[in-house]
């Protein structure tokens, strides 16, 4: 059997040099099979990275040495695909939830929407271990795409993006200099393309409703798949009303469902005016339907001394035309765009245009 091997090892790096390749390894004493440089699931169930440089010693009869020699393989770099070695996709329609321990009843800390992706750090049972963006926690198994399944998807799924890289960002209406200024977006955003390619001097993004220009000297341009949202739940007794607590953790529910232009169901779709409409009647609040118009209900604050639940609206050439709800943390939950749905961002994604507070 030692024979065998080391005439196989032998061969195979006669023929291939120094090409890299995957060479099946074989543990005489212990039966194991497995692939250098994959996955392999140890006894416990719970899977190890095997060294893409194997050392092999053999024995051979009852434990008496036969010969001890090391090779030291080139193997076949584990394939990386947009950063990810062990990739996994969310496997869902709306979103799945990133919890703080592997239990249903464990914190939530964020969520992963419909194709986001996540690196896997150990799999358990029906949960996964995962980081995703600035998300670590655990997933279900079960809505986690994993293996061949999961870059298939992720070639389907993954997009063009657009990372600022000056402190401000500005987002023009036509791709010249001269043209007039739409919003402004702050460092390390992430803009969607959807005209356009590195080496282009300009390229056309979308921002929420709306599509600009952004000059490629002051962005970086990649291949990206979305990544876990960072979320905290509010809980009453945190010096917030009960109204404003419920109001954010029951708009948080609807994370992942459908943007629709001039909808306002919170199931089959919404825009962003419909979706702050649709949330504030459930509580007995009876808001105007577009934006512009709930930009004047309510009392004006400063986003500094904004709370969850307080109205952040957004403007382009001085006109409100977008609207989230503020849940705490630097961050908004808003009905964006058709491909992202309802989402969370940063308040400060773009330059907000005011901030309105109605509940008590």
């Amino acid at each position: 059997m030692i024979r065998k091997i080391r005439k196989i090892i032998y061969c195979i790096l006669a023929v291939m040099g120094s090409v890299l390749l995957s060479i099946p390894a074989f543990a005489a004493t212990s039966g194991e099979l497995y692939t250098a440089g994959a996955t392999k699931v140890m006894e416990t169930g719970k899977m190890e990275t095997v060294s893409t440089e194997k050392t092999l010693i053999s024995s051979a009869g009852s434990g008496d040495v036969e010969s001890v020699y090391k090779a030291a393989l080139n193997v076949k770099k584990e394939e990386v695909i947009a950063g990810y070695t062990n990739l996994g996709i969310a496997n869902v329609t709306d979103h799945l939830n990133v919890r703080k321990e592997a239990s249903e009843d464990a914190e939530l800390i964020g969520k992963m929407t419909k194709n986001a992706a996540c690196e896997i750090q150990e799999v358990d049972g029906p949960w996964a271990h995962i980081k995703s963006g600035k998300v670590d926690g655990y997933v279900s198994t079960e809505f986690l795409l994993t293996g061949d399944e999961a870059k298939t998807r992720a070639m389907q799924v993954m997009r063009l993006v657009a990372t600022v890289t000056t402190t401000t960002l500005f987002v023009r209406e036509n791709p010249n200099t001269n043209s007039s200024i739409l919003t402004m977006v702050p460092m390390n955003e992430k803009l969607d393309i959807t005209e356009g390619k590195e080496g282009d001097a300009w390229v056309k993004i979308e921002i929420d409703e709306d599509t600009g220009y952004v000059s490629t000297e002051y962005v970086t341009i990649s291949e990206e798949l979305d990544k876990a949202m960072t979320l905290k739940e509010l809980k009453n007794g945190e010096g917030l009303s009960d109204i404003r607590v419920s109001l954010v953790n029951y708009g948080m529910q609807f994370i992942g469902n459908p943007y629709v232009w001039g909808g306002t169901s919170l199931t089959k779709g919404c825009d962003c005016s419909g979706y702050v409409q649709s949330i504030f009647r459930k509580y007995g609040y009876s808001l105007p339907r577009t934006s512009r118009e709930q930009a004047k209900v309510g009392t004006k604050v400063s986003l500094a001394e904004a709370k969850p639940g307080d109205l952040v609206f957004y403007g382009k050439g001085g006109t409100v035309n977008h609207v989230g709800i503020y849940i705490g943390n630097g961050q908004i939950v808003n009905a964006s765009n058709r491909r992202t749905g309802i989402k969370v961002s940063n308040a400060t994604y773009r330059t907000p245009y005011a901030v309105r507070r109605i509940l008590p």
